[in-house]
């Protein structure tokens, strides 16, 4: 059972990998960095619907500064949803924002509301960190998901990525009567092979969203990751499969009783032929994208070696010899696609 023990650290981003986001106009100057952020001058727990603590903290700002401050993040949201058109912010206000202490990045929330209709939409402002930039823009390449992210010096702007929170899922959804359990099953296992081919770590049911589409005479499943922390840092194999993980089990056990070994073979197939189709449109990208992550430092030598050592016997190989660092890995196992 993948156990994570530790918090990473985070890596700066690397001369390349600016490179790399100045080249696909990811980054951006931007009127407040993260830093701004921590100003706040007082602060309070927020609780849920259930009036149990989130674990966030919603923060305000001094009287002279929270003016300047609501301004710049309305611009942010400009630029991250409509290419810095300013218009669209008329009738939006910056609702609140809230601190989350526990996480690796100690990332910034903020709420924005629409005045006219009362619906809202959230967007995270972090500490770049190069190992979630990797995992981010892993993500929008490989995956059937869009990524809308922006970087500024050391500062990350992220999208919110809507869903209900795996964990909430499985406690309050998996038993619905309309709930398709093959359907969901096979979702899983999709997702659980797309997080080992790219590496990434760390995806227990508190760091994926299930995206629930009524179709017809229908319900269709996505799995989407929302942590992107982990991606390829650890140097165990297990942790780059959720299906080891016990925050999973209620999942693996539907689909131990609901999907034949066959069909789990048949799932693996489709989705690593699809994340190779992806692969040859994206070609150009994806070899940017490479360049920069394998000269990257974002592991310690030692999980390199034994994630080496790991893949090499998961595929019966000796493939993996000559991977120096974790970007390495990555594109020797994209390059399995071809091979399994």
């Amino acid at each position: 059972m993948p156990i994570i023990s530790k918090k990473k650290r985070a890596y700066p981003i690397s001369g390349p990998l600016r490179v790399y986001l100045e080249q696909y106009n990811r980054e951006h100057r931007l009127p407040i960095q993260y830093t701004d952020l921590l100003r706040y001058d007082n602060s309070a727990s927020l609780f849920d619907k259930r009036d149990r603590d989130t674990l966030w903290e919603t923060v305000y700002y001094p009287a002279l500064e929270t003016d300047d401050i609501l301004l710049a993040l309305k611009t942010i949201y400009a630029i991250l949803k409509a290419d810095g058109d300013m218009s669209i912010t008329a009738h939006l206000t910056i609702d609140r924002v809230d601190l989350c202490l526990y996480g690796n990045t100690r990332p910034f929330r903020v709420r924005v509301r629409n005045l006219v209709n009362d619906n809202f939409d959230y967007f995270y402002i972090k500490n770049a960190d190069a190992s979630r930039i990797y995992g981010l823009e892993l993500e929008h390449i490989l995956s059937p998901n869009r990524i809308s992210y922006l970087t500024s010096g050391q500062t990350l702007i992220e999208e919110h990525i809507a869903g209900i929170p795996g964990d909430m899922f499985f406690e309050q959804q998996m038993h619905d009567e309309d709930m398709n359990p093959i359907r969901l099953c096979k979702e899983f296992v999709k997702f659980n092979e797309r997080c080992f081919v790219r590496l990434l770590g760390d995806m227990h049911s508190s760091n994926f969203v299930v995206d629930i589409t009524p179709d017809f005479d229908e319900v269709y499943y996505r799995i989407r990751a929302i942590d992107f922390d982990q991606q390829s840092y650890e140097g165990r194999k297990s942790v780059y499969m959720p299906q080891y993980y016990r925050q999973n089990q209620p999942i693996i056990d539907l689909g131990t009783s609901c999907l034949t070994p066959e069909s789990v073979r048949q799932y693996q197939i489709e989705e690593r032929s699809l994340v190779a189709g992806r692969l040859r449109v994206e070609q150009a990208r994806i070899g940017d994208l490479m360049a920069a992550m394998r000269v990257d430092e974002i592991a310690p030598g030692a999980n390199v070696e034994q994630l080496r050592g790991a893949l090499n016997r998961h595929y019966r190989t000796r493939h993996f010899d000559a991977c120096r660092t974790m970007g390495d890995l990555v594109w020797h196992s994209l390059d399995m696609l071809a091979v399994h």
